[in-house]
């Protein structure tokens, strides 16, 4: 199903039906003010005393160039959040700033594109809901009351469609459009993933058995995410607090245990074990930081990514079963072919799964959806249920007439969520619910096959790989350039539009 690969240009209905789930709050939630970069845009509360009667009859939280942002519209995102069942910090005023910030860019993006003169008319956006509820297996009647159930009016919801609608396509023109892609960076690209995958001429002290098989590393990591729009004094507490885990792994302590109470005392912070990855399937951020480290070490550094900080262990090396290159010393030619690049066919595992899948959307919360698998999946172990049958009833996407099947998968084509937890599974076995980001999963391995990754195969995964990490980037400076040129006198964010009524 192309919706659980790579992800999709736009997911429209999964960021505004959900009820604003995706905002990354808890990622957010270091950033406790609203002063970026280009601070010399801002006016604090203490500048503009004066307009205390402005935000008192009006509710004005902050002007946004030539519009506002009310205290209600933080109130609404706020209670959106907490019908969803979301983890939101337990500091008031810093989690109404977070809100204030996105609504802030939220804003300035709309702006931008209301005066390129885009627009979504009202046949192309009831076509829009249309397609929405049919994809919900719902009644138009049954999607009003479920939106109107999540706390906003449905006339409320319609302009909020029809606004990220627009930002969506002023994204794509202003960003996605201009990521241009050359053969020679993707010659390059497969070439790196070549000379990772050859053992002959990798500087590992272990990367193969004498049998000659390409090595697998069992790598499990301790995330710190930290917003890459956060600001210096976030990121510098992220590192230490990553820092201070690392001097930690590399006392007498369990990486598992620490793992789980650094996620039991932050819940942004989470541990994660990859299972066995072949080196071409790890981030190469990862393999560079453990292709030196032995079994059950720790990486000598804290490694930065545009996500956050990651403290690596390597828990195991072994050997695969894919032939490696011989040796230089009894073939030269094998060893040239290898160290140049050239295209070649790849071995690779490819896997036949399942799921059921409960969408994020208004009206369910986490908590309910993991309870709701966790049942499903207790019928499934004890047997008194199909997982197929169990699919076509509940699941809420296009292969719940397959049994959820989703066909033979190899690595990146599936989300990385789903994919980690569909690795670790045996054939036959049933995950426990797995969040990604259209909802929660639950996922069942029924094959598993050895396959080739043709040369045409491997230049469109090289350059799908290389379109995403360009326009993370180039989002990110996208959104910055937008947000520092922006004229914004803050007001009143500390207080809930209730407070002065």
């Amino acid at each position: 199903m192309t919706h659980h690969r790579i992800k999709p240009k736009h997911v429209l209905f999964a960021t505004i039906f959900s009820g604003f789930a995706l905002l990354s709050i808890a990622s957010d939630a270091q950033t406790t003010g609203t002063s970026k970069k280009g601070a010399g845009n801002v006016e604090s509360p203490s500048s503009v005393s004066s307009d205390s009667k402005v935000r008192d009859i009006d509710g004005v939280a902050a002007v946004v160039n030539t519009g506002f942002i009310t205290r209600k519209e933080i109130d609404d995102r706020i209670l959106t959040l907490q019908k969803q069942g979301a983890k939101l910090p337990s500091d008031v005023v810093a989690l109404r700033k977070i809100i204030l910030e996105r609504l802030i860019i939220e804003k300035v993006q709309l702006q931008e594109a209301e005066q390129e003169g885009m627009t979504v008319s009202e046949k192309e956006l009831t076509r829009i809901v249309d397609d929405i509820v049919t994809r919900n297996k719902t009644t138009l009647a049954e999607f009003k009351a479920k939106v109107i159930a999540s706390g906003m009016s449905y006339e409320r919801y319609k302009d909020m469609l029809r606004n990220d609608i627009m930002t969506s396509r002023y994204r794509e023109r202003e960003v996605e459009s201009k990521i241009k892609i050359s053969e020679a960076e993707i010659d390059n690209f497969i070439a790196e993933q070549s000379r990772a995958r050859g053992g002959a001429v990798r500087p590992t002290a272990n990367t193969s058995s004498a049998a000659g098989g390409v090595e697998e590393i069992d790598i499990a990591q301790i995330f710190i995410p930290v917003d890459a729009n956060a600001g210096a004094g976030a990121q510098a507490e992220a590192k230490k607090k990553a820092e201070s885990l690392l001097k930690d792994a590399r006392g007498d302590v369990d990486f598992l245990q620490l793992g789980e109470m650094a996620a039991k005392e932050n819940p942004k912070i989470k541990f994660q074990e990859l299972g066995y990855r072949t080196p071409d399937r790890l981030p190469q951020l990862f393999y560079e930081a453990v292709r030196n480290i032995g079994g059950g070490q720790v990486a000598n550094n804290v490694v930065k990514s545009p996500a956050g900080f990651h403290v690596l262990k390597v828990l195991d090396r072994r050997s695969g079963g894919s032939p490696q290159p011989q040796q230089a010393s009894t073939q030269a030619p094998a060893q040239e072919a290898t160290t140049s690049g050239a295209p070649q066919n790849i071995a690779i595992t490819q896997t036949l799964s399942r799921h059921i899948l409960l969408k994020n959307r208004a009206g369910l919360s986490d908590q309910d959806a993991e309870r709701r698998l966790a049942g499903y999946r207790a019928q499934v172990v004890a047997k008194t249920a199909d997982f197929g049958e169990l699919a076509k009833k509940y699941s809420e996407d296009g292969s719940a007439a397959n049994g959820g099947n989703l066909g033979w998968m190899g690595p990146g084509e599936l989300v990385p969520e789903f994919e980690q937890a569909m690795n670790r599974l045996q054939i036959g076995e049933v995950s426990p619910p797995v969040k990604t980001e259209f909802g929660w999963h639950l996922i069942q391995v029924l094959e598993r096959r050895q396959a080739e990754l043709t040369t045409e195969k491997q230049r469109e995964f090289a350059k799908a790989a290389i379109r995403q990490k360009k326009f993370e980037q180039a989002y990110q400076d996208w959104l910055r350039q937008l947000r520092d040129s922006a004229t914004v006198k803050i007001l009143n964010v500390e207080d809930a539009a209730t407070g002065n009524r």
